[in-house]
């Protein structure tokens, strides 16, 4: 059962971020500014599939690419309780954000500074929520790659997070440190 949650939660995310793109698109404002500045970027959805298919083969007892490092039923529902905490700060987030929100990083038409909503607890709500989403994935499906996954994912996102950084720092310049100094990067 909480497999099935973990395929909902995937789901649920990339119809957050596709509404947002569109939405977005409407008025004129283009979003997807993914790999414009790194390259290296498009190295990132082959995983990300890969990902998806070992959710949907873990839910849907198909073939399975490694074994599970233990089975818990009370830790299973302790990642359903993680990957709601990541869907409601990952929505919060959009809400935040938006006409800023952009996925990869925008040099020319970045937005506004956003400060305020989640923003004011966390500089990158974003890569919060999709570390929560990561953690409590492997919760529920305790694979040994899916905990390759969290720790790759976790340095990726702080990866994208000093690149943004550097970028957002170039751009606002004494409001985005002063920004830096009263939030953290993560909490």
């Amino acid at each position: 059962m909480q497999g099935y949650f973990a395929i909902i939660v995937i789901i649920l995310l990339m119809a957050m971020v596709l509404s947002r793109v569109f939405i977005l698109k409407r008025q004129g404002i283009k979003v997807m500014r993914f790999g414009e500045m790194d390259k290296k970027d498009f190295l990132i959805p082959p995983f990300a599939l890969l990902f998806f298919g070992l959710i949907f083969s873990h839910a849907f007892n198909l073939p399975k690419v490694g074994s599970l490092l233990f089975e818990s039923g009370f830790v299973s529902w302790i990642g359903v309780v993680v990957c709601i905490v990541g869907l409601i700060i990952f929505l919060m987030s959009l809400i935040a954000f938006g006409k800023s929100f952009r996925v990869g990083i925008d040099e020319k038409h970045p937005g506004k500074l956003v400060t305020t909503g989640i923003f004011a607890y966390s500089r990158n709500p974003i890569y919060t929520a999709f570390g929560f989403i990561l953690l409590g994935i492997f919760l529920i499906l305790p694979n040994w790659i899916f905990l390759i996954y969290l720790v790759l994912g976790f340095w990726l996102f702080n990866r994208q997070v000093l690149l943004e950084e550097a970028s957002l720092r170039k751009h606002y310049g004494e409001e985005y440190t002063e920004y830096c100094i009263k939030v953290g990067r993560f909490f």
